[in-house]
């Protein structure tokens, strides 16, 4: 991308009233951010959601002091950016209709070809969370994730900590520029890990770690990763929203269940408990329901001879012998099962091999 593209394209981001989405459906039909500064106010008028607030703020000039500063600081301290139609920008962060216009990387973030994962949490880590995050990275590192948290306290730079021990790429999601670090305290991890991963942020060098501006960011750490894993939570907190968002997004998500009496299991036990996460107990079964197990992949499947289905369990495999590969919520609809049901159903099935899960919730016929 030139200095010129960035430069419009940082402008019509400052832009009141401007977000992802709207940058996005204005960047669709004119092509290039300097176009949009450039067409005619019937021209932009015509573009769903445009209306004359809109239209007034666009002619807003501060913008573009604001943008040059913003260049400035970019190209001062070589900072990586990345278009939301760039190959280097995140596949499946492309694919969430919310993600950001550009971000802002520093590091070695290499995501080609990679199984990448986000693990995130209460700040409250307890003895329990931080062994099960020690084992499950350790028990993952033969696969070579990567390895996505917030860089905040507790869970997320436990993750970061055990990924850089076990030699993997791990990457913090930050929720303000690249000028700063928060916590202060977490400063001493950060040429470790840009020596092998790094940082992303869609924050400006004016932005700070509002309260605001971590929510934000979770949209990134759950729609850059195939899935989402909360290792411990209260019944409230962050590493929730990152949940719902991963839903949200057709990821898979996971937790790691907890007794009941233990306050920063509620979260991810209530996650469980209402079927928006898989029990997670160790990383066996990530690499099973992600279907990451590479040797089971080269052996074909075979479905036991003679299975006995029930009436219902013969419907879906019915369904997906003619459609193929399936989402678990098309599969509810069109065979007209509630999603408590078609869960159960799924279970049954597959333990008596007829069908298996595939990554991002999908289920096919053996």
């Amino acid at each position: 991308m030139s200095d010129q593209d960035l430069y419009y394209l940082l402008a019509l981001l400052k832009i009141d009233g401007v977000g992802d989405i709207m940058a996005k459906k204005l960047l669709t039909h004119f092509g290039t951010a300097e176009a949009v500064f450039k067409a005619k106010s019937n021209q932009i008028a015509a573009i769903d959601g445009v209306g004359t607030v809109l239209l007034k703020n666009l002619k807003d000039q501060t913008v573009f002091e604001r943008a040059n500063q913003e260049l400035q600081f970019i190209k001062t301290n070589n900072i990586n950016v990345s278009f939301f139609q760039d190959e280097s920008y995140p596949d499946r962060l492309k694919h969430c209709i919310d993600s950001p216009v550009l971000i802002f990387t520093a590091g070695n973030i290499n995501l080609k070809n990679k199984r990448i994962i986000s693990i995130v949490g209460t700040r409250q880590i307890t003895s329990y969370g931080t062994e099960f995050c020690r084992k499950l990275i350790e028990d993952l590192a033969p696969l070579d994730p990567v390895i996505v948290s917030g860089f905040a306290y507790g869970v997320d730079i436990v993750a970061h900590q055990f990924a850089m021990e076990n030699n993997l790429q791990t990457i913090g999601v930050l929720a303000h520029g690249l000028n700063q670090i928060y916590p202060k305290t977490h400063k001493k991890y950060v040429a470790k890990m840009e020596e092998k991963g790094g940082f992303i942020t869609e924050f400006w060098s004016s932005s700070n770690p509002d309260k605001e501006n971590f929510v934000r960011r979770n949209r990134i750490v759950a729609g850059m990763t195939e899935a989402t894993i909360v290792i411990e939570s209260a019944d409230k907190g962050g590493s929730l929203i990152t949940a719902n968002l991963a839903n949200d997004y057709n990821r898979d998500v996971f937790a790691v269940p907890g007794r009941v009496t233990d306050k920063y299991s509620q979260g991810c036990n209530d996650l469980i408990k209402t079927q928006k996460a898989s029990v997670l107990s160790s990383a066996a079964d990530l690499i099973y329901m992600l279907n990451w197990d590479i040797e089971n992949k080269a052996k074909p499947v075979q479905k036991m001879l003679f299975v006995e289905l029930e009436l219902d369990e013969q419907k879906v495999y019915d369904f997906l012998l003619k459609n193929g590969k399936e989402l678990m919520d098309i599969i509810a609809l069109q065979c007209d099962f509630p999603i408590y049901k078609i869960s159960g159903l799924l279970l049954n099935m597959e333990l008596k091999g007829v069908i298996r899960p595939l990554p991002g919730k999908l289920f096919e016929a053996i």
